[in-house]
């Protein structure tokens, strides 16, 4: 080209350039913006492609966009749940536009048993989970993803310590014997333990909550299932990102008990004596044991994609230090997730996942004559400090019991574990319509819980000159998984088909080895000690067998249908019941796209659903039905006993699984152009042949066996709403909330009253009777203080008052169930600012605050709480606090003076993110730049007086909840966190 000419081109461009700016003057475009039926869209976002000039549709769907722009430029109509819409303005003043629904929510894919169905072809009851929802908050455990986040979805941190896992019930506890945590699949691998998992790794989770869709479990299906998806590469260029956080954990509240002055004079009252001129010290415990925990989080992945191969690689380090001396918990985490299209018919691939963890444990939920921690700070009195000059821990000046410290510092104690979790999977496209998949996992385990008490430190270590422990388990898991899925779609009709075999094995190894008597401190291991106290190690195998198949039928996007079949083999169960056979159904009706419900603009889908299934529950111990033969059973031969053996246990071959039973009614509406979301559902849920220790007749030899009898019932009903209130073009308000009624009883047991939970010698706090929920809190009713004696007394079976009631005179005092329990999120969002607010809570659920027993009790030498000081002194006070009366537990029974009201009403998370502007991130070469900082259990609303509502003494046990015991609880977290992304 010569210059003359490329110099006219330049002056062509120049002049075009000039005119346009010459247009580019203050100019107003109006119009309407209507869906497909003609019905207006309010809050359309309206504005010039490019620019920040931009308006929003009125109620009525009009819009008036004034500015300065050029004739080349582009509106943009953008609204949720339609398609967006671009227009030129060439030049125009009035520009209409008719958006269409955007299908994309409605063909969402959803993870189900051994395969994926698109949402609106659902007919079970099924929660998704995506990264979205838990991105904004920072997770350490599986279950603070899974909190607040579906209905019928009950998550609860029993204690507040690092190493406390989550219990985790999906409508209800099932069993009274057998587990009822869910099964967890991951990545096609089923486990129980999920402590392991990195929360940073997982791209979605499903929960199938009913019988109609965790039949394809069969008998590991009865609890629910929850299926974890990792993430796996989503661009063509490599992508890295960096997430780290720091945090601090305090505890939230603290418990007023006597101080020095006061103890003296209870102690005194109680006709305890010393010379008390000697005790100086004023040791405030709670503020020994208590510290500030700290945190920190680092993960870091890559990941990418291209025509054939996609991966996903991961590392991850997170450190905790709790807000109780001497708690820890370390986790490091690998992943690696690949596939690879060998060819166009061919697919493998594999997800591998190794985690080191580490913790130190808090003895807590014991008394301090066990070396419960939290009681030993509430009980322990103030009087003496730390150490006695020796360097040993002090003790109780009139007991033998140390200090709190003894057992967060006295004791050296820590778990390790190693953990390999993953598969691989060939996928081969037979023809057009049929496919193969294998699918082979792996879980293997290795723990180690090693402990030592010098001989020096401590009372009892130096009571038994020093103790070492060393626990060794190991647990293997293997499962081979053979697949065939048939798809076709013949005019209206959709089929689709899964056939398949399953084959699982378990092989646990446990062995441990305790020795004292130990010259130094020096070497902590077994070794050091001259005496095996005790010796023991244990094999145990399991070994399952399934066949599963699965059809999928949609005729016209209308009607639907399912129906899954299992059928299991256990060894677990005797022989004449190995098999086990699990069918369901369920059916859908889409009912929005009948003709005769079309008319309706405002709803986008309308949905209702139907299913019956039965499932499985196999989670006893081993062997359970073979006649077992005990130790111990030593025999005089000659004057001189020697080992022997005798039978442990009654051979049962007709042991088989438990059965639940459950119907559920369902439906799904979305309304206002996918603006607001409801489901709801109503269930009933019947287990039977409970695995029971029951009685058998004295005849047999034994007083009683494991055995398939009684029965339990779950019903309830959910509901759950999503709505985006607010979506401007810098402004998004979303909310979501969801709200759980779940009632359980009882509906058979032979006539069996089950009694359990023993605290503080006072007997047992819990009772499993027909006709009650499991977790019924069994106790006396108490009728207040005697003005002349000043002891409790209580209301008897006839209604009349006693100072001493007799074990016949205890009743139902409580229920830990709430009547309901519920979340609320909501979501702002303001250009690069985020803030997210989440809130659970629970209501009407009884707590036994069996903590209070031992500090309102008055019964020995430990330390109280400051209501005592409002106790009866003398004839003629007037008080619900009963007299001091060492060695009297009559005064602090079991009773309803000790149930508390546990609702409560948490902020469980606040977080403030901001995302920096592309402008800035260009200039630093980052895609994506996040600060947030989150608040967790910031503030609690409860009546509860102990220090946390929150928890639960016995774990998660099935019939032992709704105490609360020197528990470890809940802490108050602050926590600042960055995400990059390259």
């Amino acid at each position: 080209m010569s210059s003359t000419k490329r110099l006219q081109k330049i002056m062509v461009i120049i002049t075009m350039f000039v005119i346009s700016i010459s247009f580019a003057q203050q100019k107003t475009i109006k119009g309407k913006v209507t869906d497909q039926s003609g019905m207006p869209i309010p809050g359309t976002s309206v504005f010039i492609k490019g620019t920040t000039l931009g308006t929003t549709s009125d109620f009525d769907g009009f819009y008036e966009l004034n500015g300065t722009y050029d004739n080349a430029s582009t509106i943009v109509f953008s609204y949720v749940g339609m398609e967006t819409v671009e227009k030129k303005i060439d030049g125009l003043s009035e520009i209409n536009v008719i958006l269409q629904e955007d299908l994309e929510t409605l063909s969402e894919v959803v993870l189900i048993g051994y395969g994926s169905q698109e949402k609106k072809d659902i007919t079970g009851s099924v929660s998704v989970v995506d990264s979205k929802d838990f991105e904004s908050r920072a997770n350490t455990q599986v279950g603070s993803l899974l909190q607040g986040q579906s209905a019928g979805v009950q998550v609860t941190s029993n204690s507040g310590k690092p190493s406390a896992g989550f219990s985790i019930r999906i409508r209800g506890t099932n069993s009274i014997n057998a587990g009822s945590e869910p099964l967890y699949v991951v990545d096609g691998v089923p486990t129980t333990d999920t402590r392991s998992i990195n929360p940073s790794d997982i791209d979605s989770v499903s929960i199938l909550k009913d019988a109609s869709s965790t039949a394809i479990y069969g008998a590991q299906g009865a609890n629910g299932v929850v299926i974890i998806t990792t993430k796996r590469g989503t661009t063509e260029k490599s992508k890295i990102t960096i997430d780290t956080y720091t945090g601090f954990a305090d505890v939230w509240k603290t418990i007023p008990v006597l101080n020095g002055e006061q103890y003296r004079d209870l102690m005194a009252e109680m006709g305890l004596s010393t010379d008390w001129d000697s005790y100086i010290e004023r040791t405030d415990w709670q503020d020994e044991i208590f510290q500030s925990g700290f945190s920190q989080n680092y993960q870091l992945s890559l990941s990418g994609k291209s025509n054939s191969t996609n991966y996903y690689v991961s590392a991850g380090y997170v450190s905790q230090e709790g807000a109780i001396k001497s708690a820890e918990l370390q986790r490091r985490n690998f992943k690696i997730n690949l596939d690879q299209e060998v060819s166009n018919w061919l697919t493998i691939g594999a997800r591998i996942a190794y985690t080191a963890y580490r913790d130190v444990d808090i003895n807590d939920n014991n008394n301090v004559n066990a070396g419960g921690v939290l009681l030993g700070a509430l009980t322990t009195p103030s009087i003496i400090g730390v150490y006695n000059d020796d360097g040993s821990f002090t003790s109780n000046p009139f007991q033998n019991w140390e200090n709190p410290l003894a057992s967060t510092d006295g004791l050296e104690r820590e778990f390790n574990s190693q953990r390999l979790l993953g598969n691989i999977y060939v996928e081969a496209k037979i023809s057009k319509d049929l496919s193969y998949k294998l699918n082979y996992g792996i879980d293997r385990n290795n723990g180690i819980y090693d402990s030592f008490l010098d001989p020096f430190r401590t009372s009892y270590g130096n009571a038994i000159s020093g103790q070492s422990i060393n626990n060794t388990n190991s647990s293997k898991y293997y499962i081979v998984e053979n697949t065939l899925n048939y798809k076709k779609n013949i005019n209206k009709h959709n089929v689709e088909v899964l056939l398949g075999s399953v084959n699982q094995k378990f092989l646990w190894e446990n062995s441990s080895i305790e020795t004292r008597n130990f010259a130094s401190e020096s070497v902590t291991t077994p070794n050091g000690g001259s005496e095996i106290f005790g010796a023991s190690a244990t094999k145990s195998e399991k070994a399952n067998s399934s066949f599963i198949n699965r059809i999928n039928y949609a005729f016209d996007n209308k009607y639907l249908l399912t129906a899954n079949f299992r059928a299991d083999g256990s060894s677990t169960f005797g022989p004449n019941e190995r098999w086990g056979y699990f069918p369901s159904f369920s059916l859908g009706w889409r009912v929005l796209n009948e003709n005769f419900f079309k008319k309706i603009d405002i709803v986008n889908d309308f949905k209702i659903r139907a299913g019956w299934g039965i499932v499985g529950n196999d989670q006893i111990g081993n062997y359970a039905y073979l006649g077992e033969v005990g130790s111990g059973g030593n025999y005089p031969i000659g004057g001189v006993a020697q080992p022997g053996t005798f039978p442990a246990t009654i051979e049962n071959l007709s042991l088989k699984w438990e059965e639940s039973e459950q119907t559920n009614i369902g439906v799904d509406v979305q309304l206002l152009n996918n603006r607001i979301n409801f489901t709801a559902d109503a269930y009933v849920k019947n287990t039977s042949d409970l695995l029971l220790n029951a009685p058998l007749p004295t005849t047999s030899g034994f007083r009683s066996a494991i055995q398939n009898i009684g029965e339990l019932q779950n019903k309830g009903l959910e509901f759950a709403l999503s709505s985006k209130n607010i979506q401007a073009e810098n402004f998004q308000w979303d909310t979501g909330f969801n709200i759980s009624f779940n009632k359980n009883e009882v509906k058979n047991l032979v006539g069996q009253e089950l009694l359990q939970g023993g605290i503080a010698g006072r007997g047992e706090a819990s009772i499993v009777k027909e006709g009650l929920p499991l977790g019924t809190l069994y106790g006396y009713i108490y009728g207040g203080v005697d003005p002349a004696t000043g002891n409790a007394y209580y209301i008897n079976q006839n209604g009349e008052s006693t100072f001493t009631p007799t074990a016949d005179d205890r009743v139902i005092i409580g229920d830990a169930n709430p009547d309901f329990f519920y979340s609320v999120t909501n979501s702002f969002s303001y250009k690069g600012f985020n803030l997210f607010v989440f809130l659970q809570g629970s209501q009407g659920n009884d707590i036994l605050n069996a903590t209070r027993i031992e500090l309102e009790g008055m019964s020995d030498p430990k330390n109280q709480s400051v209501e005592v000081l409002n106790r009866w002194r003398q004839p003629g006070d007037i008080t619900n606090i009963p007299r001091s009366s060492f060695g009297n537990t009559d005064n602090s029974r079991i009773s309803t003076r000790f149930i508390e009201d546990g609702s409560y009403l948490r902020f469980k998370a606040i977080t403030l993110s901001y995302n920096l502007p592309e402008t800035l991130l260009e200039k630093i070469n980052v895609n994506a730049l996040k600060l947030y900082v989150t608040g967790e259990n910031m503030f609690t609303i409860t009546n509860y007086s102990g220090y946390d509502p929150e928890v639960n003494a016995f774990g998660s046990s099935n019939i032992i909840r709704g105490i609360d015991f020197g528990t470890y609880p809940q802490t108050r977290n602050l926590i600042f966190g960055m995400s990059v992304t390259f």
